[in-house]
Order: C-alpha cells, then structure tokens, then sequence
C-alpha cells in the first residue's frame, strides 16, 4: 500500500482500470447462468444493439459480465500496449465505453471504428497513444456498425452478410478517422458545460450517416427492441456487485490516507482546474468514485428503477466524470430537476388529456438522468438553481433526440445536453453575468 500511495495519477488511473476489469471477468463466473455463459455471448454479438438493447435479456447474465470485461480487457491492453499515460479523459472514456457494454457495445462492433482512429493516426504520422480516448469515444456509434452488418437495408435480422459488413466498414472507418478533429472542436462548441464532450461530434456523425443511410434512401429505421425486455433484470446481482465494488474503492481511499475532511473540500470547492486526482489526491479520487457510485445507487433505488443490464450500464457512465469534477454536491440539481419535471409534466398531461409516459423511472429518463448529470459544470459555474433549469430542459429533450440519430448514438443523453448547452449558456452568460457584473 505504501508504494500505490506514491504513484502517479496515470500509474495509479491503470491500477484502477486493471482492477475494474478484473472484477467484471470475475463476476461473470459467478453468476448463477454461468454455465451457458459462452452461446449467450455469441447471442450478444450477433443481434442488433439499437437503443436501448438490454444485454440481460439477449445473452444473460454471465454473458454480460464477459462481455464487459473482454473489452475493458481490449482497451486497457492497448492502454499499456501503445504506453498511454491515462488522465483527465482517460475515466471518462473508459468507463463510459465499459458502461455501454452492458446494453450497446460488443466485443465485435468495436473493430471497424477503432481502425479508423488509427488510420487517421497512420495519415497524420501521429503515436496511437496520442488518441487512445478517441478510440474509445469511436465506440459510440456501435449500434450503427451491428445494424449495418446484422440487417442492412433489410427490414429483419439476415445475419452477417458482405455487402452489409462492406458498409459497416466504411462508416467505421469513416466515424474514426474524422472524430479526432471533432474531439478537438467541441468544448468550444458547449464552452465546457458538457462533461460528455464526446457526443456531440459522436451524435453528429450518427445524424449524418442515419440520414443518409436510411431517409436518403427511402428505408424505414428498424425499430428498437421490445420494451418487455426491459423486465429481465436483478436488483440483488446489480446492487451486490455495484455495491461492493464502491465499498471496496471507499475502504481503498481510507488505506491511501484519504479523510472526511479531504473530501469535504471537494464538496465545498469550485470545479477542478485538472482532475479530482490531480487537485486533491488519489485517494480523493476513489473515495468520491466510491461515494459518488453509492450516490447514484442509491437514487436508482429511490426511484424504483428495474435494475436490467441498461441500469447497470448507466450507473457505470453516471460514475464516468468522478475525476473530471462530478460529484453528490453538484450533481443532486440534476437529479431533483428530473424529479420535478416528470412531476410536473405528470400533472399537465393529465389535464390537456394526453398519455404520459415520462415517469421518472421509466427507461429511457433513467438513461437521460445519467447524462443529464453531465450538466454539473452548470451547477458548479452558475449555482444550483441554474443546474436544476438545465436537468429540466434536458428532461423534456432527452426522448425526442433519438429521432434525429435514428437510435444509433450510445451519447444520446450527452448529445442532448450540448444541445441545451447551445440554448442555455449564451443565456445564462448574457443575463446572470450581467447580475453579477451590477451587484460589484
């Protein structure tokens, strides 16, 4: 323990990125349908991923879990492979991408982006450890790679077949080699008030491609999976495998020296100039992924959520800006916007006649919840009363955007928020900072 107190951010970001891989390959062999682990996986990579596809009900379980860990596993081995030092996007990228293995990402769809990243690395003689997160961002067009591969243009599931791979591949390429520049553009677009900064170029390019492959084309979009497989789901393995995990990174903190007092200060300071580690310390940093990840657990309860594989998978991307600043003091805005507005929405529906659907825990608001949370800088920067404006805006957004990517975009709820970004801040920077500037 006395040498993991002195490493580094990055040596201690891959101790952390090793341990949450190993415990998702680990789990797998320990849930109970173990034993038909490997056919659930192959179900898991051979059917459409479109949001939101719950892995539970397509392979199980174990198969999950595998599926999880094998791609961590990818991804951190080319974290050491091409000797990246991981930091402030690093969690970010990683979690997020091992989040969505639960309900989009698999251990196949990953490839033909990927590729593209490094192509674009190989045409601009730049190292591949330069792009890493850009590699893992890529992954968030993979529901689009498996519908190109598994039915396009067809209505039904054909299998993998050469012209539908042959498109894939194209498009994967395509997304990797032009996202780094759309990495690189985006915080100016949202001025750093979306923590997932990804989606936007992400959401974009799924825009682009659903248009053109599909209304350009004269095709419908394949609908999304049966909202009755949302029913397949476990609150004892989610929680008791969550649970643990964050009990353990708290326990982790404590050993690396971390107190009530050194967390406060996160609690009560403004946003980090770099990262959670990098300001207060490696065990600041677990110790709020702990916190934090108990946090979210905990509201998923509250509210009644069906703990399917999307739920887990979203408590993973929820966690994913725990470095970069996201925690329960500039976070609980966001949750009790989501809260009022469903309320609120519930009592107007009901009076103009109309068929609500937008109770707080209903799926695709527990998805929109998460990356609504990436709206925290907002809370941070211009008080809570502004965060909780924005969750509400980003609630009454969230469901219509999958329109516009066709339900191809993983990022749909961070694509959502940069839109409120473009409305919001300009705003808030006109007339609060002209407030501000009148009381001086």
């Amino acid at each position: 323990m006395k040498r993991i107190k002195n490493f580094s951010e990055s040596e201690f970001l891959k101790l952390v990125f090793s341990v949450w891989t190993a415990a998702f390959l680990i789990a797998a062999v320990c849930m109970p349908d173990r034993s038909s682990m490997g056919v659930g996986l192959v179900r898991i990579l051979t059917s459409p991923c479109k949001l939101s596809t719950n892995y539970f009900s397509v392979g199980g379980y174990a198969a999950t879990f595998l599926n999880v860990g094998l791609v961590s596993l990818v991804f951190l081995g080319m974290i050491l492979l091409f000797r990246v030092q991981p930091g402030k996007v690093s969690v970010l990228a990683f979690l997020l991408t091992s989040g969505f293995c639960f309900w989009g990402i698999n251990v196949l769809n990953i490839w033909f982006p990927v590729f593209g990243v490094l192509l674009y690395c190989l045409v601009k003689k730049e190292k591949p450890a330069s792009q890493m997160n850009a590699m893992l961002f890529s992954t968030g067009v993979t529901p689009l790679i498996s519908e190109l591969m598994l039915r396009y243009p067809y209505g039904e599931v054909v299998g993998f077949h050469f012209s539908g791979v042959l498109i894939a591949l194209a498009v994967g390429l395509s997304v990797g080699f032009f996202l780094p520049a759309g990495l690189t553009h985006s915080p100016a677009v949202h001025k750093g008030f979306d923590l997932y900064s990804a989606a936007l170029p992400v959401g974009m390019m799924t825009f682009f491609f659903n248009a053109l492959l599909y209304k350009t084309m004269g095709l419908s979009v394949p609908a999304g999976p049966d909202a009755s497989t949302y029913a397949v789901a476990s609150g004892v393995i989610v929680n008791g495998f969550f649970g643990a995990l964050f009990v353990l990174c708290i326990a982790g903190a404590f050993l690396l020296g971390c107190r009530p007092k050194d967390y406060w200060k996160l609690l009560r300071g403004p946003k980090p100039e770099s990262t959670v580690a990098g300001t207060y310390g490696n065990g600041v940093f677990l110790m709020n992924m702990g916190l934090y990840g108990l946090f979210v657990l905990a509201y998923y309860n509250l509210v009644g959520a069906s703990f399917n594989a999307i739920t887990a998978g979203i408590i993973l991307c929820m966690l994913s800006c725990c470095n970069d600043g996201s925690h329960p003091g500039n976070v609980w805005p966001i949750l009790l916007g989501y809260g009022a507005a469903s309320w609120l929405c519930g009592i107007l529906s009901g009076a103009v006649g109309g068929t609500f659907s937008g109770a707080i825990h209903a799926q695709g608001l527990l998805v929109g919840l998460c990356f609504a949370s990436g709206l925290s800088p907002v809370s941070s920067r211009y008080g809570w009363q502004y965060g909780f404006l924005a969750s509400i805006m980003h609630y009454l957004l969230v469901t219509s955007v999958p329109a516009i990517h066709g339900g191809f975009c993983l990022y749909n709820g961070g694509f959502t928020a940069a839109l409120i970004c473009l409305i919001l801040i300009p705003e808030l920077e006109r007339f609060v900072g002209t407030k501000k500037a009148e009381k001086k």
